[in-house]
C-alpha cells in the first residue's frame, strides 16, 4: 500500500506563492506518473499538472502554465507543486495523487486514471 502526505498549504495574499509536497511512503514507491489536483467548495476536482515519473515530463492546465510548476525528486519520493503568482480563484484543496500504471498514462487528466491519493492540503489566497 502507497500513503501520500501533503503538505505546504497556507493562507498567502494574492501575488504570492507556496511550495506544496507530497512525500509517498509504503511499498516500493514506483509510480508511472504523478498529478496535481484541486478542489473549490462546490466545484470538481480538477488537474492542475502532472509529471511522469522516469523522465520528468510535465504538463499543466492551461489555467495553471506559467504559473505553477510540478516537480520530483526520486530519491526522497516526493513530488512538488510550486505555485506562483497566486490568484484568488486559486482557492482550493489541492490534492496529489500517483499513477501506477502505463496504459493509463494517456488520460492523465482524470482523476479516475490514479490509483493513489493523499488527504489534500488547503491554499487560501486572500486578495
Amino acid at each position: 500500500q502507497v500513503q501520500l502526505v501533503e503538505s505546504g498549504g497556507g493562507l498567502v495574499l494574492a501575488g504570492g506563492s507556496l511550495r506544496l509536497s507530497c512525500a509517498a511512503s509504503g511499498r516500493t514507491f514506483s509510480p508511472y506518473f504523478m498529478g496535481w489536483f484541486r478542489q473549490a467548495p462546490g466545484k470538481e476536482r480538477e488537474f492542475v499538472a502532472a509529471i511522469t515519473w522516469s523522465d520528468g515530463s510535465t504538463y499543466q492546465a492551461d489555467s495553471v502554465k506559467d504559473r505553477f510548476t510540478i516537480s520530483r525528486d526520486g530519491a526522497k519520493n516526493t513530488v512538488y507543486l510550486q505555485t506562483n503568482s497566486l490568484k484568488p480563484e486559486d482557492t482550493a484543496v489541492y490534492y496529489c495523487a500517483a499513477g501506477m500504471r502505463r496504459t493509463l498514462w494517456i488520460s492523465y487528466r482524470l482523476p479516475g486514471r490514479y490509483d493513489y491519493w493523499g488527504q489534500g492540503t488547503q491554499v487560501t489566497v486572500s486578495s
